[in-house]
């Protein structure tokens, strides 16, 4: 992709009312940009960060076995009402009245509608177990929305259920899925910690949150430095002894042990192998997509901007020459670019004409893991740099060898 080309709306300065570094990174970036409270597009950029994550989230999940699906985000209250859940979640859910005088919401999760779709067609022990998942827009009408995406009134969840005969396969499906979990948060480039919570309004029995320790965090919990042990911080209260850290975090994932809380109150029965009905025994696995983003640019920048971990990055490399109107610079730029772009990374050319100070500080602002510098006195003797964003290293190559130094380093 050439920058001249593509919409990346930078800003050199820091929004007003935003106070979340990862707030400010994401619109100074062009990330994302504020519609109303807690509403955000997702810019190009914002968006290939997006569907990078989306792609390691289905990767893990088709690993072990679950299928994707997609539900609606109008729901009608009516199936609310059946577990009770109209009343429990009406502080934030979003309703209203249709042309047919039909109350509906938009939903702000999906337990009860793929309880629905398994009671329509799962009738019998052997169509069991199966795990279904979708990646969808949730609504929640936050009363106070904070830090951009972080806690949004419209955010991306990917949410997972199992359904199983047994409480046995209930804890094989859970398993499976902290392991996953487990991958998917390690891919994205951060250190989870993993600390058994309360059920809430979800309901069921076991539950365990995903957390990552950030500034900006709502939630906080107890680590022991010596074993790695954890204990939700719930009323403030530190644990004995000095060897325990109180952190503050970021709730990324969350996962339940549902039972049969809404398999027996939307009628979702097998039939077992000697033939009497019994309700599925569910399971629940939700995490925070958009929020996941947010909680990376915290835990990632520095002075200058935003440093992706390379498997989210929107791009794998930037080339970025310095004069464009420099006879060498830029027909070597493109010919790097296609070199690249055919060894299957994934390539950003910035060819615009502006100062040199401008094209070095969006670099730094947008955070892509490699960057080709060519300038002319570097050139002069054949080489040219490579800067890796992380880590401020500068490595001079030679020019016919970029390739290959780039490749390696991309493998590490």
């Amino acid at each position: 992709m050439y920058w001249s080309k593509y919409f990346i709306p930078t800003l050199k300065e820091i929004p007003t009312g935003t106070e979340a570094v990862s707030h400010q990174l994401s619109l100074r970036a062009g990330l994302v940009n504020m519609l109303t409270s807690g509403v955000y597009s997702y810019l190009p950029l914002g968006y290939r960060v997006l569907a990078r994550v989306e792609s390691i989230i289905r990767e893990e999940m088709n690993a072990i076995g679950c299928h994707e699906l997609l539900m609606p985000a109008l729901h009608p209250i009516d199936i609310w009402k059946k577990t009770g859940r109209d009343q429990t979640l009406k502080e934030v859910m979003i309703t209203f009245d249709n042309k047919k005088g039909q109350r509906m919401c938009l939903g702000p999760t999906h337990e009860e509608i793929i309880t629905d779709i398994a009671r329509q067609f799962i009738k019998s022990y052997r169509q069991l177990p199966v795990t279904l998942y979708q990646i969808q827009t949730k609504f929640r009408d936050e009363i106070r929305t904070r830090f951009g995406i972080v806690r949004a009134c419209e955010f991306i969840m990917k949410d997972a259920y199992s359904f199983d005969r047994d409480v046995e396969g209930l804890k094989k499906n859970y398993d499976l899925q902290l392991q996953a979990y487990t991958k998917i948060f390690k891919r994205c480039g951060l250190d989870m910690i993993v600390v058994s919570a309360d059920s809430g309004a979800m309901g069921g029995s076991v539950s365990h949150e995903f957390l990552v320790a950030a500034p900006i965090g709502e939630d906080a919990v107890w680590v022991n430095k010596k074993d790695g042990a954890t204990i939700k911080d719930e009323e403030g209260k530190a644990p004995e002894g000095s060897d325990w850290e109180r952190k503050v975090c970021i709730e990324l994932g969350h996962v339940f042990q549902l039972g049969t809380k809404y398999s027996q109150s939307l009628g979702a029965v097998y039939l077992d192998e000697n033939g009497e009905l019994k309700p599925m025994i569910m399971g629940c696995y939700g995490i925070g997509v958009s929020r996941l983003i947010a909680a990376v640019i915290e835990v990632n920048n520095d002075q200058g901007g935003i440093m992706w971990p390379k498997e989210i990055a929107p791009f794998d490399v930037e080339i970025l020459p310095v004069q464009i109107a420099d006879e060498v610079s830029m027909p070597l730029a493109k010919k790097y670019y296609e070199e690249l772009q055919g060894a299957g990374l994934s390539v950003l050319l910035d060819d615009r004409d502006d100062s040199a100070g401008r094209k070095f500080a969006d670099a730094d602002l947008i955070g892509i893991p490699l960057r080709v510098i060519l300038g002319k006195r570097m050139l002069a003797n054949n080489q040219v740099e490579i800067k890796i964003r992380r880590t401020g290293q500068v490595i001079v190559v030679d020019k016919d060898k970029l390739k290959e130094e780039i490749q390696k380093l991309h493998a590490l």
